[in-house]
């Protein structure tokens, strides 16, 4: 087995582990494995690359700290240019955050989750406080590792530019960020699995990918807007909202310490960054009894709920497939959609986005004029920006994991091909595309009244429609047939001229307020050109 050089560092402190009651010996060996499985996995941050075969064994994990390195060069100038403490340091952290729980969530779960020490380490004769350091110590390790990839770069350009004090609060400020992240992810998952079985829990690690592309979109709206830019001085006015942003907690100290600022908002953030990371930690300690009991759920299966949903599909099927064929085809295509990880780490971001598009336009909006402005116009039309996911999740039907066993569409008795793509579109929309729109006309109905459903109505048809256009002009192989290693060379120019066709349904849409009773013309219109589109469009996409 590989001796790593992180080991032989530890080594060094072998005698305090010793004094502590642990086995050194023994928990560095299994370090020594935990690293070496580490090794051998896939982040994330890799699954947009297409894979190369043939080539010698690579460490996965040191290769996605070579891009952490690489995004962290772009923090330089954010943590060099002028002194505006508060606004360039609550930026800073706000990455840190975002990019740490990120790799935390999607790539780094296993660690806070092992359930195998219990089924292998527990049946050996080998402490608890043993395995307990061996799992601390790994996830330190990976923090250290990933954190210093982050941060190092602009650490050192901040250190020359702004002295050693920068230095010491800023090594402070990754050590209390760090604990304060582990402890939240671990909290999340404490109650997920304390109300929730394992299946769930393996779910929401998958949907958590939308909540981390809204924090894309949204993050920066919210920690921007903490500040002024006047005169090109950049003011920090003081809120009560800040005191539940973490990264303004983190730059507060700057503020108090190198800006030589005092006031108890800066006090009280700074004493935050301080006392929430310890206070989680404690808390973290009392509940770990409970959530290592609670870890057992995810080697459970729940077979209840999956056959609640599968009932429940099995109708829908029937409701809105035209034949027995198809019906067969979208329970295929829902299983595949669900259980095909890769394809909801590439097409769940595009949800989220989908989902905050429509109000970062409208909040634009709102900040030049008025919301009561707002909801006296036309922009309930905006809802059109969540159709922006749908070019891409078509363009990935084609992709699966499992592409080899797509012979099975040549050999089983199947008169008509066309259907599987029908049945897969179907699926799309009941599974991803409906229930966001669905949130954002609530929503809108909420801010501009009933009296828009009928836009609505036309809005949903009009999706409908684009995804059958999207469908045509993304021609591609039949659904789950490729490789998601061929997903890279995929056409972008395509996609982005798909996107461009929104506009003109948002200009149709348009046209038709202006007109006496012409969105109820126009969405008579548009139901019959769909349905016409959906019953010809797939006889004519292969030659069967």
């Amino acid at each position: 087995m590989k001796d790593f050089r992180t080991l032989k560092i530890l080594d060094l402190f072998s005698g305090l582990f010793e004094r502590s009651g642990i086995d050194y010996p023994i928990m560095r060996k299994i370090l020594a494995v935990k690293l070496t499985m580490d090794g051998r996995r896939t982040p994330t941050i890799f699954n947009q690359q297409a894979k190369k075969k043939n080539k010698p064994e690579e460490n996965g994990f040191i290769k996605s700290l070579g891009m952490y390195a690489l995004l962290s060069v772009m923090l330089i100038p954010l943590v060099v240019f002028g002194k505006y403490y508060m606004y360039q340091m609550s930026i800073f952290f706000g990455v840190i955050m975002f990019l740490v729980m990120t790799s935390m969530i999607s790539d780094f779960s296993n660690v806070l989750l092992d359930i195998r020490d219990k089924g292998i380490l527990g049946t050996k004769p080998i402490g608890k406080k043993t395995i307990t350091a061996a799992k601390t110590i790994h996830i330190a390790i990976y923090l250290f590792f990933l954190t210093a990839a982050i941060a190092t770069a602009p650490l050192i350009a901040g250190t020359i530019r702004h002295g050693i004090v920068f230095l010491l609060l800023t090594l402070a400020g990754l050590i209390l960020i760090n604990l304060f992240i582990v402890v939240l992810t671990s909290i999340i998952y404490y109650f997920i699995l304390r109300f929730f079985d394992g299946e769930k829990l393996k779910d929401i690690i998958n949907y958590v990918q939308i909540g981390l592309s809204i924090s894309i979109a949204v993050g920066y709206q919210v920690v921007v807007r903490a500040f002024n830019f006047v005169d090109m001085n950049i003011t920090f006015t003081p809120s009560w909202w800040q005191f539940f942003v973490p990264p303004i907690w983190f730059a507060a100290p700057y503020e108090l310490i190198l800006g030589q600022q005092s006031s108890l908002y800066l006090i009280a953030f700074s004493l935050l960054a301080v006392a929430i990371p310890l206070l989680s930690i404690i808390i973290y300690s009392r509940m770990m009894p409970s959530f290592e009991s609670n870890l057992q759920k995810l080697a459970n299966q729940s077979g209840e709920s999956k056959r609640k949903e599968r009932k429940w599909k099995n109708w829908l099927a029937g409701v809105i497939c035209r034949s027995k064929e198809e019906r067969l085809f979208f329970r295929f295509a829902d299983n595949m959609m669900r259980n095909e990880r890769e394809f909801r780490l590439k097409v769940y971001p595009a949800l989220g986005m989908a989902l905050v598009f429509p109000f970062i336009f409208m909040f634009n909006e709102i900040q030049m004029n008025s919301y009561a402005n707002l909801v006296s116009s036309k922009w309930y039309l905006a809802i059109y920006f969540c159709s922006v996911m749908i070019p891409n999740a078509v363009a990935m039907l084609r992709y699966s994991g499992k592409y080899k066993g797509a012979w099975i569409y040549q050999t089983a008795p199947i008169s008509e091909l066309a259907s599987l793509y029908s049945a897969a579109l179907k699926v799309f929309i009941v599974n991803l595309f409906f229930p966001i729109f669905f949130i954002l006309s609530v929503i809108f109905v909420g801010m501009f009244g009933f009296k828009m459903i009928p836009d609505l109505l036309v809005v949903l048809i009009a999706s409908i429609l684009y995804t059958v256009v999207c469908s045509l002009f993304l021609k591609g192989t039949l659904p789950f047939s490729e490789s998601f290693e061929d997903a890279a060379q995929s056409g972008g120019l395509k996609i982005f001229l798909a996107l461009l066709l929104v506009g003109g349904f948002i200009g149709l849409h348009f046209v038709a307020t202006l007109i006496p009773f012409g969105v109820i013309i126009y969405l008579f219109l548009l139901l019959v050109v769909t349905v016409f589109a959906w019953r010809k469009a797939y006889k004519t996409i292969w030659n069967f």
